[in-house]
């Protein structure tokens, strides 16, 4: 797949705030690169110098000022006669140029002073491109909440700002085009989606964004040479991308053949239902008043009625926590009035709700979520203090009903250590005198078939629920989610200053325990929106 490189002079000389030996400063261009405004005045106003023409290469003082982020010094060149709309050799314009660093008061001078937001260069580029291609999300969104820049315009080669976002690696400004509804399913002049420039480059987590935020009908897109986004990323040896790419697309397609999808939409509660009554039912049948065994006695009995007591409340417990709200955010559209751009008043660089990352986007319910917030592509909301989605309760496990989760699988554990060690003493103790011939376990499997069964079952939800117990127990000592614990790399602020893990929601195991059973969470309203320079500091 080719592509196209935007071309625009970023030398060194150009770029701001880097220290090297800066040479004399000459003209009126030199003077608008390093932002010396004395000299440019001296130049312009004494030795009557004009602003309005270009340098020796066609570019002009303009483009070097807004290039190099001094907006002082485009205010001054504005002033004296300089063409906000003047296009180089290139047909790039000043305001092109200020989206290379994303110079947003730059830009502001540029367009506040007549500047096309929409003016192409040779290539097609516009500054929604130029702000793509350099990863300059803030910007990006800048212009396009002020002055209405098509976010989703083709070049002459048919790629939008998504596709170069996504050929480029830069997942901030991927989320925020999706988040304003950029059209995934466009194909540029080769057939190739967004996904396919991801796939191709091996950007895992832009990949993930998009088949996320997406119908998942771009995995199965094909461009001009036949292959699809899993085959570029095999084919370019992007493993980790392919493998990914593979198992959304097999997820999909079982999706799809099972029940119409609708087993996958259900989960798999009903069958955990089925499983603990059956349990149930067996146990009482099977072992408390098996006529094969020994005539149960009063301690025995009072055992049996408390795992059985322990079983009922296991399943109150599993209602609760598949049919509470786990956390859901609220959207927009569920609060009824205007649903209004929710970027549209947030000061980026001060805000109560805006905490720097723009992670925090929601492509899909067009939110702005608290960090720890992540959107559960089952479940299609995002979660507050999200931990995982269960698909055994058909339901994610977060702020609202981690609590009687963790309750669930404390009884399950104990209701089946409990019942199992009552199962293994009426076999026990129940057996009769049997000849050297016949073993222990063939009696057991030959008198009483039901009871095996039973342990069988039981064992195996015993080692699945004291596993997830002991999980759950570790993370609530810590206030970590397992979401958390699962991506420690990718969020940046479970990092300190020095780039190590530091989690800064961890008030000490006493403290986040008893928060726990009390609350049910965490209240971390605080530190949940503030910004992640303050969260990471130590």
């Amino acid at each position: 797949m080719a592509s196209s490189e935007i071309e625009v002079v970023t030398s060194s000389e150009s770029k701001p705030n880097e220290t090297y030996q800066q040479p004399p400063i000459t003209d009126v261009y030199t003077a608008s690169t390093y932002g010396d405004l004395q000299k440019l005045r001296h130049f312009v106003e004494h030795d009557g110098a004009s602003v309005t023409v270009p340098d020796g290469n066609g570019y002009y003082a303009l483009q070097w000022a807004c290039l190099s982020n001094f907006h002082e010094i485009a205010h001054y060149l504005i002033q004296h006669g300089a063409d906000v709309n003047a296009v180089d050799h290139n047909q790039q314009t000043a305001l092109h140029w200020s989206a290379v660093w994303g110079s947003i008061p730059s830009a502001d001078a540029l367009l506040e002073n007549g500047a096309r937001v929409e003016a192409t260069d040779i290539n097609g580029y516009r500054v929604a491109h130029f702000a793509a291609q350099y990863g300059q999300t803030a910007f990006l969104n800048h212009i396009v909440v002020k002055y209405h820049a098509d976010f989703d315009v083709p070049d002459n080669d048919g790629r939008s700002p998504l596709h170069w976002a996504a050929y480029k690696g830069f997942v901030d400004t991927v989320r925020l085009l999706l988040f304003r509804d950029a059209s995934q399913r466009r194909q540029d002049k080769d057939g190739c989606t967004p996904l396919h420039w991801a796939a191709l480059r091996g950007f895992a987590e832009v990949c993930t964004v998009l088949v996320h935020a997406g119908i998942k009908e771009e995995l199965t897109v094909k461009d001009n040479a036949g292959s699809t986004p899993v085959q570029l990323a095999h084919d370019k040896g992007h493993r980790h991308v392919a493998l990914f790419l593979s198992n959304q697309l097999r997820a999909h397609s079982n999706q799809n053949k099972v029940c119409g999808g609708k087993l996958t939409e259900v989960g798999y509660a009903p069958v955990l239902l089925c499983v603990i009554v059956f349990c149930m039912i067996l146990f009482i049948n099977s072992v408390v008043t098996a006529p094969g065994l020994k005539k149960i006695t009063a301690v025995v009995g009072l055992w049996a009625w408390a795992a059985l007591s322990l079983a009922v409340g296991s399943l109150i417990m599993f209602y609760r926590c598949s049919s509470k709200d786990p956390g859901y955010i609220k959207r927009a559209g569920d609060v009824g009035g205007n649903a209004e751009d929710p970027l549209l008043n947030i000061d980026l660089n001060s805000s109560s709700i805006w905490a720097g990352n723009w992670s925090q986007l929601c492509p899909t319910c067009k939110i702005i979520r608290p960090i720890r917030s992540k959107h559960c592509p089952t479940c299609k909301r995002c979660v507050e203090q999200f931990d995982h989605h269960c698909p055994w309760i058909s339901n994610c496990v977060g702020k609202g009903n981690k609590r009687d989760f963790f309750i669930f699988i404390c009884m399950g554990t104990l209701t089946s250590l409990l019942s199992g060690a009552i199962a293994i003493q009426r076999i026990w103790t129940s057996i009769p005198a049997f000849s050297a011939d016949e073993t222990w376990i063939h009696h057991v499997l030959v008198n009483h078939p039901g009871v095996v069964i039973f342990l069988v079952i039981d064992a195996v939800i015993f080692l699945a629920a004291t596993s997830l117990t002991i999980t759950q127990a570790s993370m609530i000592a810590r206030n970590l989610t397992t979401n958390e614990q699962a991506n420690l790399k990718r969020y940046e602020y479970l990092r300190g200053a020095d780039g190590r893990f530091r989690n800064p929601y961890n008030h000490g195991c006493w403290k986040n325990c008893v928060d726990f059973i009390f609350v049910g969470h965490t209240n971390d309203d605080d530190i949940a929106w503030r910004p992640l320079q303050q969260i990471a500091a130590p």
